[in-house]
């Protein structure tokens, strides 16, 4: 139902509009009620964060304009920021075609990663040598 609902949608006109709480109710949120969301650096376009939502996370985000996300390993809601002040500002977000992708533009203020670098996507793999190669310095709190 997700996918044909996101199918219909395709040829649409451009800035036709779709109730908000319409197009939600027709994400395609995982067995675990989650969908991965991409946390994209506003300005620099910089893919910094993948992580999940719920959908009360996602309401909670929506409403607060913070980034608010549901921590698997904890199993509870972490607002960004909340503990480390590194936190993310939702300026813009988007949904993908099929409906079963966040992706959110923030202003991000501090560290994205929990390992003190400036984003999650740190370790680039180099096929031609064999060998993943780490960019930039941690600075754990």
């Amino acid at each position: 139902m997700t996918k044909a609902f996101f199918q219909s949608i395709e040829t649409n006109a451009h800035n036709h509009s779709l109730p908000l709480a319409d197009v939600l109710s027709r994400l395609a949120f995982n067995d675990q009620g989650l969908i991965p969301v991409i946390a994209q650096d506003a300005t620099s376009k910089e893919v910094l964060m993948q992580a999940w939502m719920n959908r009360e996370a996602l309401d909670r985000t929506l409403k607060s304009g913070r980034m608010v996300y549901w921590s698997r390993s904890r199993q509870c809601y972490w607002v960004k920021g909340e503990s480390s002040g590194h936190t993310q500002e939702l300026v813009r977000m988007s949904l993908d075609c099929d409906g079963d992708v966040i992706l959110c533009q923030i202003n991000q203020i501090g560290a994205a990663c929990h390992t003190g670098r400036p984003a999650c996507f740190y370790l680039d793999v180099v096929p031609e040598k064999d060998q993943v190669v780490i960019q930039g310095d941690a600075s754990l709190p």
